[in-house]
């Protein structure tokens, strides 16, 4: 009985023990237990127990635990148990992903992402996905088919004819959808043909001066509405724009100009027809002046001529000049700096050193413009238009070229007949030339 009891304390303190190091932890310091001493038994050397490491645990040191020796049984050297280890991630290098191209959106940089290591797998390079390319759509403008409009530019109006079958689908327009710059079609030709007609300036035209041409522009605007009662339309809408050139015959630039009419000499009409000229000249009056721009205070040396030809001798006048903004000679403001048929105002109104210059020859007639422009106008460019006048050129040829020159208060004749001028303060009377 002895014996037994003692083999039933010592399995209870080997459970008691065991449960004791099962458990999780920090391990306090352990003091060494105290043996009992037996009869007949010899107490065996302890060794030190292995730890358990657990992350973010600390093992306390462990003192040595009293071992019991049994009879026929033998102590085996207690080896260190193993530290459990949590497996953590490794980054494998991951390429970035493609970004899918939508218009409008900007892809933000994709930054990698992180790979799970799992024992028996092997993480495959990640290739670029292939990006997305939106189909782009072309949007084809309606434009007119060829020989589709007609003009026939005129001396003063301008005509066009207009094919129905503008855009060359199978679809004829209605009159009632295109318009000429606001005008309707003033006709129809046959069953397919429209037929407008305009002044130069009238339907909308715009003009632009170019330095040897002028240019009218018109716009052909069509602009289809729904077929009858029903809300649809089988054509697109369109503008066509038109323009008719002419060449610069009535300008005051350094060309000369060149008249419509046909000189006298290569006419058989009874009416003496006459060729004039008005030139910008340079300041020693020997050749035309290269540029037509010029700054207040500068004088703007004019010269008008008439051709002999086949005449008998002329003498050549100017009887008014108007100066504008625009090309239109009644265009508002307008500066009348010559008129009353002659009479150089310019040079009396404002104390300018406008004027005639002395005559040296008949079909010749040179004066001195004084530069300026209008007052509260952004404008520069500055139109003249003068009416010209030739006349026999004999001793009392009627006409005159008067000047009022700063000092002298008084009119001075271009011709030296002082007294033609009388009438400038006045009313000249109108006699034909």
């Amino acid at each position: 009985m002895g014996g037994v009891r003692l083999l039933i304390e010592f399995l209870v303190f080997v459970l008691f023990g065991c449960l004791c190091d099962a458990q999780w932890g920090s391990q306090a310091p352990m003091t060494p237990r105290p043996t009992r001493w037996i009869p007949g038994f010899t107490q065996a050397p302890v060794t030190p127990r292995p730890t358990r490491w657990i992350p973010g645990i600390t093992r306390a040191p462990v003192t040595p635990r009293p071992t019991r020796w049994i009879p026929g049984i033998t102590q085996a050297p207690v080896t260190p148990r193993p530290t459990h280890k949590i497996p953590g991630f490794t980054q494998a290098p991951v390429t970035p992903r493609p970004t899918h191209k939508i218009p409008g959106f900007t892809q933000a940089p994709v930054t990698p992402r992180p790979t799970h290591k799992i024992p028996g797998f092997t993480q495959a390079p990640v290739t670029p996905r292939p990006t997305q390319k939106e189909p782009t759509i072309v949007v084809e403008t309606p434009t007119p088919k060829p020989n589709a409009v007609k003009v026939h530019c005129g001396e003063s109006s301008v005509q066009f004819e207009v094919d129905m079958d503008l855009l060359g689908i199978g679809h004829l327009i209605q009159p009632s959808d295109i318009t000429l710059g606001g005008c309707g079609p003033v006709g129809q030709h046959g069953s397919e043909v429209l037929l407008f007609e305009t002044e130069l300036h009238g339907c909308g035209s715009v003009l632009a001066m170019m330095d040897d041409a002028l240019v009218y522009t018109f716009a052909l605007n069509y602009q289809p509405n729904s077929i009858g009662a029903t809300p649809i339309i089988r054509t697109s809408s369109a503008v066509v724009g038109l323009q008719c050139h002419y060449m610069r015959l009535h300008n005051v630039s350094s060309n000369a100009l060149k008249p419509t009419w046909i000189p006298y000499h290569s006419t058989l009409s009874a009416e003496e027809l006459l060729v004039f000229s008005m030139r910008l000249m340079a300041d020693h009056w020997q050749l035309e002046r290269g540029s037509n721009v010029f700054f207040l205070g500068d004088l703007i040396n004019i010269e008008v001529s008439v051709v002999q030809a086949n005449h008998m001798p002329l003498r050549v006048f100017v009887d008014t000049c108007v100066a504008t903004l625009d090309p239109d000679m009644n265009a508002v403001p307008r500066y009348a700096f010559i008129e009353n048929d002659g009479c150089l105002m310019d040079s009396k109104l404002t104390n300018s050193r406008s004027q005639f210059l002395s005559r040296v020859q008949d079909d010749k007639l040179q004066f001195q413009l004084d530069a300026f422009r209008f007052a509260q106008e952004a404008r520069s460019a500055i139109y003249i238009f003068c009416h010209l006048k030739a006349t026999a050129a004999l001793a009392h040829s009627e006409g005159k070229a008067c000047s009022f020159p700063p000092g002298k208060e008084r009119w001075i004749s271009a011709s030296g007949n002082d007294q033609a001028c009388s009438c400038c303060d006045t009313s000249c009377v109108v006699r034909k030339g």
